[in-house]
């Protein structure tokens, strides 16, 4: 009998320890992410990507699916098998349209110099010399197009011995090109800028090609911001993305349509800004997803034609979630992607009637059914200014209100992007707060998602208001009892590793702890060696050698946390890039050698192979690691 206890006892107890199981690097780097591939030719499966992370290859394995729109299982197919709907194939069929690199300068030694073949220099005379994560080495990015069934021909070049990008770099792809419904012309986006013109501005414009003259028509040429992402609807009208302000990147993004010489901006009465959008099947309606209050929804806006009709923005969907893509409209319903902090990307439908939803695809269920999930809360704050300040605050799993929690001070990067309900596989809020800490993420100022006004607050005020935001947030956060304040830490990356920096010399002892990953350490050198010069031209206000601009020179001073390191007092882990060109080496080298001889606790952790994003699967688990590693020594 005493045996029969005894292995009752071992079953009841590794099943709880399973139930309790916690999202650890490990496991996060074993979920699984979807990639929609498109629509098969007959419209009526989707076809999907899985990929896992090969952490003994420090890869990713690739399975692919299709899957019913009307839903259904998952069916496994071969690569060879996606068969998709080509939107690269004129709509008779005749033609077909790709991209390639041509070389256009000779940049590299070995270019200039022939009889040097293995010289590894570059030359250059003007600006944009490097970009994201690759040096410019005289190839564009050019798009052809060539007779459906001549593989092995070279194709019409659209922008012959043009130096400039499309797709567009460092992200651009098939979006930026497609097809007009009568397959007579090409439209497609490029920022027809050289040098340091190519540098300062954000001036993309949509282009037209007409295959019989081999003319090309600028139709954006009267916008300075950013023209991207051209869509066709049925009825032939063309909509685009579009910014006013050249040189802002984070500028009000709206959709503008143009029909027959009738150009109109469905959105610039509504008081937030696109991130995507898909015409409606009937070419009436335009939905798209835009932040709102800390999260993603579904909106639509109709598409009144040549009346002149005020449009009107509707909101459809709601909740604690992120939509961060819509793929096809399918009759009554949309399918979409959709994310919140505890969950990966998964696919469902929403349904156009009711405004319901219905998960098509739940390829980590069996992951996250096995662990405890964190418990994500909505808060609101005041602010300094009286302003009421979302803050997103995650509780670990098995919470207890009566014991007490070490405590992170979450800072978004940016500095304009939405803190909403995404699903990050570095900055994971699900692993953060299963390593029992609480998680508090204000949506400060300077995020859109609370209105245009607020989303441009933080520019030239970088060490202002939303220094107080971010205080005002752990501060109220903190008299909550559950809340260890002899055990509070901060962490961010990119303009958040700025935010911990600056933080580093104001905090008048809140921190115990600091984690800034390619973070902003002194202004005046981000300005001379970044690549997007437009960014801190418009967030700085202007170079720091302008001493009559007095916004700029606040942010060369006062807000420049180089400023402010004799203040530092506190351990700080630093995480730099190699090749990250957006906020290069020199800032975490900076800031890692200043902590050192002040004689801080401190540590470099540098990879040399990364950009501003650490993507490959062991060097995320070294990450993922001496990130906790740190936080249990110091907090």
């Amino acid at each position: 009998m005493k045996k029969v206890l005894l292995i009752m006892s071992l079953i009841v107890s590794g099943s709880t320890v399973h139930a309790q199981q916690t999202m650890s690097p490990e496991l996060l780097w074993k979920v699984e992410r979807i990639s929609v591939k498109g629509l098969d030719k007959e419209g009526s499966n989707i076809l999907i990507e899985v990929k896992t992370p090969n952490i003994e290859e420090n890869n990713f394995d690739s399975k692919f699916y299709k899957l019913p729109v009307n839903g259904g299982d998952l069916i496994a197919i071969s690569k060879d098998e996606l068969n998709a709907k080509d939107k690269n194939v004129s709509p008779d069929g005749n033609y077909t349209l790709f991209h390639d690199e041509v070389a256009i300068e000779n940049i590299k030694g070995s270019d200039v110099y022939k009889n040097l073949d293995k010289s590894e220099a570059y030359i250059f005379s003007d600006l944009d010399i490097r970009h994201w994560d690759t040096w410019q080495d005289g190839k564009y990015n050019h798009v052809f197009y060539k007779k459906v069934g001549t593989e092995n021909t070279d194709g019409t070049d659209l922008m012959p011995n043009e130096p400039h990008h499309t797709p567009q770099r460092p992200f651009g792809g098939d979006e930026d090109y497609i097809w007009s419904p009568d397959g007579k012309d090409i439209y497609y986006v490029s920022k027809k800028l050289k040098g340091k013109a190519y540098a300062t501005s954000t001036n993309t414009d949509i282009y037209k090609y007409n295959l019989a003259s081999k003319t090309t028509t600028n139709i954006t040429e009267d916008n300075k911001g950013y023209d991207t992402h051209p869509a066709l609807s049925s009825q032939g009208a063309l909509a685009w993305l579009q910014m006013k302000t050249d040189g802002y990147e984070a500028d009000k993004n709206d959709i503008v349509v143009l029909n027959n010489g009738v150009k109109q901006n469905l959105t610039d009465r509504w008081d937030g800004t696109v991130n995507s959008f898909l015409w409606s099947n009937d070419g009436n309606d335009i939905y798209f997803t835009a932040p709102i209050d800390g999260t993603v929804q579904i909106f639509k806006v109709n598409y009144p034609d040549k009346k002149r009709i005020a449009p009107v923005v509707e909101q459809l969907s709601e909740g604690q979630f992120d939509i961060t893509s819509i793929i096809v409209q399918k009759d009554h319903t949309l399918l979409v992607t959709r994310t919140d902090m505890n969950h990966a990307a998964e696919i469902f439908s929403f349904n156009l009637k009711d405004n319901s939803f219905k998960a098509l695809t739940n390829i980590n269920q069996k992951l996250y059914d096995s662990i405890e999930l964190p418990k994500v809360e909505k808060r609101y704050v005041t602010t300094t200014d009286g302003k009421q300040m979302l803050v997103w605050v995650i509780l670990p799993p098995n919470f207890d209100a009566s014991k007490k929690y070490p405590t992170l001070l979450y800072a978004q990067g940016g500095p304009q992007s939405a803190l909403s309900q995404f699903y990050s596989y570095r900055w994971n809020f699900q692993l953060m707060a299963s390593h029992g800490y609480i998680v508090v993420a204000p949506n400060r100022r300077g995020m859109p998602g609370h209105g245009v006004e607020w989303n441009e607050a933080i520019s030239k005020d970088w060490g202002g208001q939303v220094m107080d935001d971010y205080l005002s947030a752990i501060d109220a956060i903190a008299k909550e009892p559950y809340v260890d304040n002899d055990r509070l830490g901060a962490v961010g990356a990119s303009y958040g590793g700025y935010s911990v920096f600056y933080l580093a010399g104001i905090h008048n002892k809140r921190f115990k702890t600091f984690i800034s990953h390619d973070g902003v350490f002194d202004t005046r050198t981000m300005y001379g060696t970044t690549e997007e010069l437009f960014f801190v031209n418009h967030d700085f206000g202007a170079p720091y050698w302008d001493k009559n601009n007095k916004a700029a020179q606040k942010v060369y001073n006062e807000f420049n946390p180089i400023t402010k390191v004799s203040a530092w007092d506190t351990p700080i882990l630093i995480i730099q890039g190699g090749k990250d060109y957006r906020v290069p080496i020199e800032q975490g080298l900076s800031a890692y050698q200043a902590a050192q001889l002040l004689g801080i606790k401190s540590k470099l952790l540098y990879f040399p192979e990364e950009n501003h994003w650490v993507l490959k699967p062991q060097n995320a688990l070294v990450w993922q690691n001496e990130f906790f590693k740190w936080l249990k020594e110091t907090l």
